[in-house]
């Protein structure tokens, strides 16, 4: 028998907060618990039937059996080319994209790409796992931007210390904000071009959230600030606009010089998407859009349910322009991952710490818009009957 021991970058990881949550949630239904899962953002919608059809037809044909190209087909990515110049008036050559099994996976595998040893990656906190676990796994040294109250959720460029930004080569941003639900102003954007032209600091905006925001607001995209192109990437995802997280497609944008890094380290560690998920991925983009009303109206009666039930209940919070998230303080005497246990045991709701996001998330408590509005309200209930 052989001693296993895990390398050391997996020994510097805390317990993956998501896995986390899913051993809890198991913990509390072999108990009989009915469960009411706000953790997690995976949409409980399913995928449009247009975009299942178009799976299934191609998946038939014998000429998107073989391996893919890494950096996608040129149909798909002429397609988010499209998109792009629809969406946000930008124009890309195919240069300037490159396909990906889902966002996450580019987002891991940047650092690989421009992440040296010792170097530094600057990553908002609370923010999503992976930005500062993949800046560990190449080795960097992720310096965390506490995203504030105060700030409007946005990170303080000037307060970051000059010896930092003397090593800094990379930046996460992310607008919508997962999770704090924070947007960002065009005048944040210029602001951050500005910073990066002025350090020499590459930046990674994840715009996962892009179409899934509320009362006729439109989230801008980074790539739409003058300067942007030279100094960053953006990416981006069909999981939650088209209710694909299942699918794994999505792609990153922007500077020719960092999408191609990107694909270098692609074109040795995977082999692309099946094609005909990319089939799939053009009708999404292209076909009928009307899913997209249909989604937003959901999520905005959703929204509004929880929000005024915890208004209603004396809980700090705002109600989200985009997202599928709610963000709010937790009441006084509980700390975050004290209100978060009250609610799974004493009412069966699952919501995540905030602080499971980093530090400055202590003190608030996410929930996840991923249920039917009747459930949303049963859960409302069930906290005013805990008498917290």
């Amino acid at each position: 028998m052989i001693t296993i021991e895990k390398a050391g970058r997996l020994k510097q990881l805390p317990p993956y907060l998501f896995a986390e949550l899913d051993r809890k949630k198991a913990e509390a239904r072999a108990r009989g618990v009915d469960v009411i899962d706000l953790g997690v953002g995976d949409p409980d919608l399913p995928t449009p039937k247009n975009i299942i059809d178009s799976l299934a037809a191609a998946a038939r044909e014998p000429r998107y059996h073989r391996y893919p190209s890494y950096t996608g087909m040129n149909d798909f990515r002429e397609a988010v080319g499209r998109w792009y110049r629809k969406r946000a008036g930008v124009e890309l050559e195919l240069k300037q994209i490159v396909s990906l099994i889902g966002s996450k996976e580019g987002l891991a595998h940047i650092p690989l790409a421009f992440i040296d040893p010792g170097d530094v990656v600057l990553v908002p906190s609370p923010a999503y796992p992976v930005y500062a676990i993949a800046t560990m796994f190449a080795g960097g040294i992720p310096h965390e931007m506490p995203l504030l109250k105060e700030n409007g959720f946005l990170p303080d460029l000037e307060a970051i210390p000059a010896d930092v930004l003397a090593r800094a080569k990379m930046m996460f941003i992310n607008y919508p904000n997962n999770p704090t639900a924070a947007t960002a102003t065009r005048d944040f954007f210029v602001s951050v071009v500005d910073f990066a032209e002025r350090h020499n600091i590459m930046i990674c905006h994840d715009f996962a959230y892009s179409e899934m925001a509320f009362d006729g607001y439109v989230p801008p995209s980074f790539l739409e600030t003058p300067g942007a192109m030279d100094v960053g990437i953006e990416f981006h995802s069909l999981s939650k606009t088209y209710n694909m997280t299942g699918w794994r497609i999505g792609w990153a944008v922007g500077h020719a010089g960092i999408i191609g890094g990107l694909g270098q380290i692609k074109s040795n560690i995977d082999s692309g998407i099946f094609e005909a998920i990319q089939v799939a991925g053009i009708e999404a983009l292209e076909g009928d859009q009307q899913c997209l009303a249909d989604m937003r109206a959901i999520y905005t009666e959703r929204r509004d349910v929880l929000v005024s039930g915890l208004r209603q209940l004396g809980l700090k919070t705002e109600s989200p322009k985009a997202t599928f998230y709610v963000w709010f303080e937790a009441p006084p005497g509980y700390d975050s991952a004290g209100f978060a246990s009250l609610l799974l045991e004493k009412a069966g709701i699952v919501a995540t710490p905030g602080n499971g996001f980093g530090a400055p998330g202590e003190g608030y408590v996410r929930m996840a818009l991923t249920v039917a509005r009747e459930r949303l309200q049963e859960a409302v209930d069930r906290i005013v009957a805990i008498g917290f």
